[in-house]
């Protein structure tokens, strides 16, 4: 494993290497530590955050929780595939014949609640690992990089 350095860029310093590598390096490492993790519920931390969501907005459109989500409507509708399989979320009708509603079903919210606890878990580990004020900054600097990418791109949502 290679070592990363810890210091901060100097003011005035020009990126180098592709943002993108880096990106997906740390998000492999973060995600392959969640899984490890929220694994010991029997779920993936996709599926975690596909569940978090289907809870906290149920019922919703499926497009309403692929905005939310930031994802297209394609992926979403594959990844709610296995939870339904499951039964831990439901589809059904809407309001007419062409819209559906997504909602979590009883063994969800419990799939959820127990898969909750094993995330704060690995949340509480990597705050440990990286150090709190770290992932605030982390969290605010993302924050504020999705907002300036969102501002000038069209979503691929949709």
């Amino acid at each position: 494993m290679v070592k990363a350095q810890t210091t901060t860029a100097p003011a005035g310093a020009t990126p180098r290497g592709c943002t993108n590598l880096k990106l997906r390096q740390l998000t492999r490492r973060v995600s392959q530590h969640y899984d490890r993790i929220v694994g010991a519920a029997g779920l993936k931390t996709t599926q975690y955050s596909l569940l978090s969501y289907v809870t906290r907005l149920g019922p919703a459109r499926p497009g309403d929780i692929a905005d939310a989500m930031e994802m297209d409507a394609s992926t979403l509708t594959r990844n709610l595939q296995p939870m339904v399989a499951n039964g831990w979320i439901e589809v059904g009708p809407g309001a007419d014949g062409r819209s559906r509603w997504v909602t979590a079903t009883a063994a969800g919210k419990a799939k959820h609640a127990e898969a909750q606890r094993e995330w704060k878990r690995a949340q509480l580990a990597l705050n440990a690992r990286l150090g709190e004020a770290r992932v605030v900054a982390l969290h605010a600097l993302l924050d504020d990089c999705l907002a300036k990418i969102n501002d000038i791109e069209e979503p691929v949502h949709g």
